[in-house]
């Protein structure tokens, strides 16, 4: 019997999808880290993101962007960022009824990039 990924406990490929887009609203309102996202194609970065959550949590969609260290290369970013983003994170899980184990399963997932993203 398998195991039963994040992925599939988050509701697949929709749910993603949904956390996803409700997180991009929620840190572009957010004045410590909207800035990152000037130059961005926020269609693309979303759909970028929601492959790479769908990956990470163990769902179908194979990842096959820039590693986090040279994705976040020249931004400089800090703990407060990261915080920040974590934060919208968990606030996008629980807004769509994530309970808090599978949140803190998610962060936890996120938390081991801390060092690829941090001050590069």
């Amino acid at each position: 019997m398998s195991e039963t990924t994040l992925y599939d406990k988050l509701g697949g490929e929709g749910a993603i999808t949904a956390v996803v887009d409700y997180f991009y609203e929620l840190v572009l309102a957010d004045e410590t880290v909207k800035h990152f996202f000037n130059n961005t194609d926020m269609e693309k970065q979303r759909k970028h993101q929601a492959k790479f959550f769908s990956f990470a949590l163990g769902g179908p969609n194979q990842y096959t962007g820039a590693s986090m260290a040279k994705a976040h290369a020249g931004m400089n970013l800090q703990e407060e960022h990261f915080k920040a983003i974590a934060t919208h994170l968990h606030d996008a899980l629980a807004h769509f009824g994530v309970g808090a184990d599978e949140i803190n399963q998610v962060l936890a997932k996120v938390s081991t990039l801390k060092d690829d993203i941090l001050h590069k």
